[in-house]
C-alpha cells in the first residue's frame, strides 16, 4: 500500500504523455503545489517507473505511440499488486462518454479532458488525492 503521508505532505505524481509540451505544462502546474513530479513519455516507461517509484498519482494520456497506450498501461498497473493502489487520472483530448467508460473500466480513478486550465487540473488532483 502507498504511504499517503500527511495531508500537507507533497505527493509524488507521475506525468505520462508523449508530447513534451504537455509534460512540461503539467510539471510547471504541479510545482505550484510543491508536488514531486516524475515524467514519462510512453505507456511502457510509465509502467516501469510506477513499479519502482510508487507514485501517489499518475496523470496519463490515453493515446500514445508504442506497444502500450494509456488504457493498456492502466490495466497493467491496476492488476499489479505493487501498483494497484496508485490513483490514475486519464488525460485525453477525446471527450465521448464511451471513452470515459472505457477508461473507468480499465481501472482509472478519473478522467480529465485536454485542453485544461492549470487551476482545474490542480483541483482535480486535490480531489483525487483527498479520496
Amino acid at each position: 500500500m502507498l504511504d499517503g503521508g500527511g495531508a500537507d505532505m507533497p505527493k509524488k505524481i507521475l506525468v505520462v504523455d508523449d508530447e513534451k509540451d504537455i509534460r512540461d505544462l503539467v510539471e510547471a502546474t504541479l510545482h505550484r503545489s510543491d508536488h514531486v513530479v516524475i515524467k514519462a513519455e510512453s505507456g511502457d516507461r510509465a509502467v516501469e517507473i510506477a513499479r519502482t517509484e510508487k507514485p501517489h498519482l499518475i496523470l496519463m494520456d490515453i493515446m500514445m505511440p508504442g506497444n502500450i497506450d494509456g488504457l493498456q498501461a492502466t490495466r497493467i498497473l491496476k492488476n499489479d499488486p505493487k501498483t494497484q493502489d496508485c490513483r490514475i487520472v486519464l488525460l485525453t483530448a477525446k471527450g465521448q462518454i464511451s471513452d470515459r467508460r472505457e477508461g473507468i473500466e480499465a481501472g482509472a480513478d478519473d478522467y480529465f479532458i485536454k485542453p485544461f486550465s492549470p487551476l482545474e487540473l490542480l483541483r482535480k488532483i486535490d480531489q483525487i488525492l483527498d479520496r
